[in-house]
C-alpha cells in the first residue's frame, strides 16, 4: 500500500450533496462541531442553493463551495483532487453514486457515504477496491444508521468477550422515527433489483479471498422471542448483518469461529406479524413500475421529518454476546436515528479518517475495521452511548 501525499489539497473534508435533507444536516452539525482551522467544504449541482446554505450556517462563511454534478464524471475528480475525505449522501447510491467512488479510489481520497445497497457495496469492491488499495484510498460504506451502531456495537461487544475462542453475537434493533424521502428511495429501488443484487453478491464472492484458517458467518436466524430483551425477534435482511460479518471477516480479534445474527426487536406480537407483512406488501409492490411511481410519489428525495418529530424519535440496539465461558449484554444507544444521528455519524466519521491516528487500512473497509475504537470514543463524546449493560 503506498498513500498518496494529499496535504497540499486545499480541503481535508468536503461534503456532496450538502443541499439534501441528510446533507444539511450534516452541515450543519460540521460547521457547529468542526475543530479550528479545519478547511471544509459543501458541494453540489446548485452553486445557488450552496450559497444559501452556507449563510445560514454557524461559521458558514468558512466552508468552501464546489460545484459538482453526478452525470459530469470531470466534475466529480476535480471534486476528489480537493480533498482528503470526501463525505456523501447523494443516493440512490447504485444509480448516482459510483463515479465518485471511482474518482476517489483512483486519486487515493479518503470516502464516507450512507449507503444501505448491498448491490452497490458489492459493485464497488469489484471495481474499484483494488485501485483504491494501490492509491490508499480508505473506501468506507453505509457510515449512518446503516451500519455504524451495528458494526460498531458488535465490535464493541466482542472486545468485551475473552480472545482465541469461538464467539456469537446476536443484535436487536428498537427505534421509533420515521424516513426521509431519500431514504424510502433507496429502499424501493432495491427491492425491485433483487436479481441484480443477487447478481452482484455472486461476483463478489467469486473475486474475495476466503478464509483458510477461521470461520465468520452471519446467517438470517428464525423469528423467536427471546427473554434477554423482553421483545419478539424477527431476522433483519439489511445491509447491517453483512458489514458486521466484513468486519469479522478483517479482524482476527472475532476469534476462529464467529456468527453475528440481526433482528428487529418487538415487544407485541400482533406489531410483529403487522410489520412483516406491511414489508412484504412493500417488496411486491416495488415490482411493478407504476405502483412503484406511485409510491415514490407520496414521499420524494429531500423531503423528511420536521424538527419536533426528530427530536422525539430514538433508537437503541442491545447485543447480546456469548465465547468461552463468558455472556456479555451492551448497548449502543441514541436519538433520532435516521437524521439527526445519522449526520452525526457521518461527520464523525469524516472527521475521524481526516484527523485521527488510525490503523494503516486501504481499499473498501468498514468503520469497524478503518476507525473502530476512534470512532466509538468520537461518537460517545457527541452523545451517542456504547455501554456494557450486564456480564455473567
Amino acid at each position: 500500500m503506498s498513500r498518496l501525499n494529499r496535504t497540499d489539497r486545499p480541503y481535508d473534508i468536503v461534503l456532496f450533496g450538502a443541499t439534501g435533507f441528510v446533507g444539511t444536516l450534516t452541515a450543519e452539525y460540521l460547521a457547529a462541531h468542526a475543530p479550528a482551522g479545519l478547511r471544509w467544504a459543501i458541494a453540489g449541482r446548485s452553486r445557488e442553493k450552496l450559497e444559501r446554505l452556507r449563510e445560514r450556517l454557524p461559521g458558514g462563511s468558512e466552508a468552501g463551495l464546489l460545484r459538482a454534478d453526478v452525470s459530469d464524471p470531470g466534475s466529480l475528480r476535480a471534486l476528489a483532487e480537493q480533498a482528503r475525505v470526501v463525505a456523501t449522501t447523494v443516493g440512490p447510491y447504485v444509480e448516482y453514486g459510483e463515479e465518485l467512488v471511482a474518482a476517489c479510489a483512483d486519486t487515493g481520497t479518503d470516502y464516507v457515504d450512507l449507503t444501505g445497497e448491498p448491490e452497490f457495496v458489492d459493485l464497488v469492491y469489484v471495481r474499484h477496491d483494488a485501485r483504491a488499495r494501490e492509491t490508499g484510498a480508505r473506501l468506507v460504506h453505509a457510515c449512518g444508521f446503516d451500519s455504524v451502531p451495528h458494526d460498531l456495537g458488535a465490535y464493541f461487544t466482542v472486545r468485551q468477550l475473552p480472545e482465541g475462542v469461538p464467539l456469537t453475537v446476536d443484535g436487536f434493533v428498537t427505534a421509533d422515527a420515521a424516513f426521509s424521502g431519500g431514504t424510502f428511495a433507496s429502499a424501493l429501488n432495491q427491492f425491485a433489483r433483487h436479481r441484480r443484487l443477487r447478481a452482484a453478491a455472486r461476483d463478489r464472492r467469486h473475486h474475495e479471498p476466503r478464509l483458510m484458517d477461521r470461520r465468520v458467518s452471519a446467517p438470517l436466524g428464525a423469528p423467536r422471542y427471546v427473554p434477554e430483551v423482553g421483545a419478539w425477534a424477527l431476522p433483519l435482511p439489511t445491509i447491517d448483518g453483512q458489514i458486521v460479518r466484513r468486519s469479522a471477516t478483517s479482524l482476527d480479534r472475532y476469534g476462529p469461529d464467529f456468527r453475528y445474527r440481526h433482528y428487529a426487536a418487538v415487544r407485541r406480537l400482533p406489531v410483529a406479524v403487522g410489520g412483516v407483512a406491511a414489508v412484504g406488501a412493500l417488496v411486491t409492490a416495488a415490482q411493478f413500475p407504476p405502483l412503484r411511481r406511485r409510491l415514490s410519489d407520496r414521499l420524494r428525495p429531500g423531503d423528511g421529518p420536521g424538527p419536533e418529530k426528530r427530536a422525539r424519535s430514538w433508537f437503541t440496539v442491545r447485543f447480546v454476546g456469548e465465547g468461552g465461558g463468558r455472556r456479555v449484554y451492551t448497548e449502543v444507544a441514541g436519538g433520532d436515528p435516521g437524521y439527526g444521528e445519522t449526520a452525526k455519524m457521518l461527520a464523525e466519521g469524516a472527521l475521524c479518517l481526516a484527523l485521527d491516528d488510525l490503523p494503516p487500512t486501504a481499499g473498501q473497509v468498514t468503520t469497524a475495521v478503518a476507525m473502530g475504537d476512534a470512532l466509538i470514543g468520537r461518537l460517545r463524546a457527541a452523545g451517542i452511548r456504547f455501554r456494557v449493560a450486564a456480564t455473567r
